[in-house]
């Protein structure tokens, strides 16, 4: 509890007037600037959703094509196993 309050008083020791008006001035200007920054934020964080997706899509079509002659082998075995059985 003690460390806590030390911290809370270490931040104003050094406190000075400018670095309090910026402060207060950024407190004062967050509503304006903050729909601003999303504005500019937003198509920039859109490029990189359509980037991961492109990327996914291309991953999962190589992983396919990698596996399809594979799939295919152990589709034919199981069929194979299966039809003595069956007749």
């Amino acid at each position: 509890m003690g460390s806590a309050m030390a911290l809370f008083e270490d931040m104003f020791k050094g406190a000075s007037v400018p670095g309090v008006v910026i402060g207060v001035g950024a407190v004062l200007l967050a509503p304006t600037l903050l729909p601003a920054v999303g504005r500019v934020m937003r198509p920039a964080a859109k490029a990189v959703i359509r980037t991961g997706i492109l990327l996914y899509r291309e991953a999962s079509i190589q992983v396919a094509s990698a596996a399809g002659p594979l799939v295919q082998e152990v589709q034919n075995e199981m069929a194979a196993k299966k039809a003595p059985g069956i007749s």
